[in-house]
């Protein structure tokens, strides 16, 4: 049933997640539907849905909405916020588009590394390189969480002490004397055959490496094939006890560890873990909870913070999410001590679904001292 407009901007303002949903995000994705048949937004890196629907969001927030009550009185909400969603969506073509310009044969390089997903460890190989020709514990900072975690240059600069711009020039710098010649000695032949500049691959090697690697897959392939046969009917019937074992015991678990819907006070040893945005805005829903009750700092976005630990769920797509739950996982697992209570993190006002979140908590099953909300829980 649909609502006046003052009702929308009121479920707004009151961080309603049915009314976010419906109206905030249905009305920003008919706007996109409408910029991305001119535009091709899809096809561009940070020009998705979530990622201008986000930043639209947070704009109308650091307001508390206010643009949208003083708008002009006759324009009806839908094209103000059409309107709204237009002006984001070319500030960021505006700034895509500068620094496009502005690209150098490092940023193809990067394009290939970031792209690909049949070198293991490629990530991990670059910062300790770039750590091992620079050993400076901020280049090498800067490294891991820019290349490893994936985080932008922004997210990462209040983080290390140094501006935007700081962490720019040092990027910059890894890229050109470190990283770019790193990744053509050993991945040229990768560069080669999928990037658009040729000459970036070391002569004669591409052509050469893509033989050797192809004569020693057929040679190796038909003698995993005859073990793998031999294996099979031995691990058959012991994969069958241990998927069983495996399944009682991922029952009993989720029975006993299921995040309870309102919480209201924890024990000592307990950690709120809620959905943030980059910016600290904890206004509403469980941010607003974590800030008021269990710590959480305004201004601060990501970790832990007195009792709650901050997931940011506001900066574009689930996989923009995913480097900061393995974050706090990972974090999770070095602090048996204390005991996480998830939330359905960026399932209310960021406008995700459970089916969207819960697989980046897979790994969570295993953690003992992690609760999962119960729809998470039904996913996994």
């Amino acid at each position: 049933m649909n609502i006046d407009d003052d009702k929308i901007i009121k479920g707004f303002q009151e961080f309603n997640p049915d009314i976010t949903k419906k109206y905030f995000y249905g009305y920003c994705r008919r706007a996109y539907f409408v910029l991305d048949s001119k535009y091709q937004l899809q096809n561009k890196v940070g020009l998705d849905f979530y990622s201008l629907a986000h930043e639209y969001y947070l704009q109308l927030l650091s307001h508390n909405f206010r643009q949208l009550t003083d708008r002009p009185k006759k324009m009806k909400l839908s094209a103000f916020m059409f309107k709204g969603f237009w002006f984001v969506t070319m500030d960021a073509l505006k700034a895509r588009k500068k620094e496009f310009e502005n690209s150098t044969d490092a940023d193809i390089v990067m394009q290939y590394v970031r792209s690909t997903d049949r070198e293991e460890g490629m990530m991990e190989q670059i910062a300790e390189a770039v750590s091992h020709h620079y050993k400076d514990r901020t280049m090498a900072h800067l490294a891991w969480e820019l290349f490893v975690l994936g985080y932008k240059q922004n997210e990462v600069s209040a983080e290390v002490g140094l501006t935007p711009s700081a962490v720019n020039q040092r990027y910059k710098k890894m890229m050109e004397e470190v990283v770019t010649p790193f990744v053509i000695e050993n991945y040229g032949s990768g560069i080669f055959l999928g990037a658009k500049s040729a000459s970036i691959a070391p002569a004669g090697v591409a052509y050469e490496a893509t033989i050797d690697v192809r004569e020693e897959v057929n040679r190796s392939y038909a003698y995993e094939c005859e073990c793998s046969m031999a294996e099979e009917s031995v691990n058959i019937a012991n994969t069958r006890i241990i998927s069983n074992d495996r399944e009682t015991k991922r029952v009993r678990r989720m029975r006993s560890t299921i995040t309870p819907e309102f919480i209201t006070s924890l024990r000592e040893n307990e950690i709120f873990v809620f959905g943030s945005n980059l910016r600290g805005i904890h206004a509403g829903g469980a941010g607003h909870m974590a800030h008021v009750h269990f710590g959480a700092e305004m201004g601060n976005g990501v970790g832990i913070q007195g009792q709650s630990y901050a997931i940011p769920t506001m900066q574009g797509g689930v996989e923009t999410i995913k480097p900061y739950v393995d974050q706090f996982l990972a974090y999770a697992s070095q602090h048996k001590e204390l005991h996480f209570l998830i939330t359905p993190i960026g399932c209310g006002i960021a406008g995700f679904e459970p089916e969207d979140i819960a697989p980046l908590f897979e790994a969570a099953k295993d953690i003992e001292n992690v609760s999962l909300p119960e729809s998470f829980w039904d996913i996994l």
